[in-house]
């Protein structure tokens, strides 16, 4: 094949999911339907947090910022899939390619790092509940959160910049329904020996580092719950924490999901599904586990919707 960088010029090609006009039709409607549910759903966790004085607290301040999260995360590679069904046209620029990357990074790791950030809150509220509002109040809260913010958008352009250095064989194909880091790798007829050990070592510092933080501060809640006596107790306890080990499990799951199944099979058929779950089904559900598990939640949204439909 003739080699060709093609940072200047020419687009690369995502294959997406199918070729089968029907199954298109019936793809484009199930995406934008989950598009739309995972855009509402954290839009409205947003809204509620900000209109509801009794939601602003640590716990729920970050809550709406992994909502903004999740929404810049979908938001980087649907409408663009959507745009491709739509048009039956399945090319992307390499700038658009690199941003993609970029963004989708970007995003995932602010997700990892809030995560971290919500599990910590939730072992200082149970762990050290007479010292909470004085360990984490408003200055601390807000230093994290844009901490998290500040080192997603740094940490994010090693593994993105490295590939300008890289050259692509001509009409580059990506079995994919967006620009997937590892998937561009694999197309690339330079040494990607560089790229390798980047992509390795931001995993480590951007990923596991923040899920040791997350296991260590669930190790000292879990201890600190089984010492508590009645039953009672020990269910309010961990009813504080419920969702967001849900939403933890989630995220780790599918995560996990999309490793294994690269790693299993050559075929990226199956590598495509779980990273349909890891980018679609985490953020669509979220709001839906923090809104069905908290009462502040409904309460505030049933403020947010009396507001947006007022009765007569």
């Amino acid at each position: 094949m003739e080699r060709g960088n093609q940072t200047g010029a020419g687009n690369f090609v995502l294959l997406g999911f199918t070729d089968d006009p029907d199954l298109q039709s019936l793809l484009f409607g199930l995406l934008l339907a989950m598009y739309l549910v995972t855009v509402t759903g954290n839009l409205l966790i947003i809204l509620a947090v900000i209109s509801d004085s009794h939601l602003h607290t640590p716990m729920y301040f970050l809550l709406s910022n992994l909502s903004l999260a999740d929404i810049g995360f979908t938001s980087t590679t649907i409408p663009k899939a959507l745009r491709n069904i739509h048009t039956h046209s399945k090319g992307i620029t390499f700038a658009g390619c690199i941003s993609q990357i970029y963004f989708f990074i970007l995003f995932g790791c602010q997700d990892n790092l809030l995560l971290t950030v919500m599990a910590y809150d939730r072992f200082l509220a149970i762990c050290h509940p007479l010292h909470y509002m004085a360990i984490m109040n408003p200055r601390l809260c807000l230093l994290m959160a844009l901490g998290s913010w500040l080192v997603s958008v740094l940490g994010s352009l090693p593994e993105s910049l490295t590939v300008l250095r890289l050259s692509f064989c001509t009409n580059v194909k990506i079995p994919h329904f967006f620009c997937d880091l590892p998937e561009v790798l694999k197309l690339s007829c330079s040494d990607t020996v560089i790229n390798n050990v980047v992509v390795y070592s931001v995993t480590i510092v951007l990923g596991v580092f923040p899920l040791s933080g997350i296991l260590l501060s669930y190790s000292q809640i879990f201890s600190s719950i089984l010492r508590i006596s009645s039953a009672e107790g020990k269910y309010k306890a961990f009813s504080t924490c419920g969702s967001h080990l849900l939403v933890v499990s989630l995220f780790y799951g599918t995560g996990l999901g999309v490793y294994l199944s690269s790693a299993a099979t050559p075929s990226s058929r199956m590598s495509l599904m779980a990273s349909v779950l890891y980018t679609m089904l985490t953020p669509m559900l979220n709001p839906f586990i923090y809104s069905l598990r908290n009462r502040d939640i409904k309460v505030a949204l049933g403020r947010v919707f009396r507001k947006m439909l007022p009765l007569n």
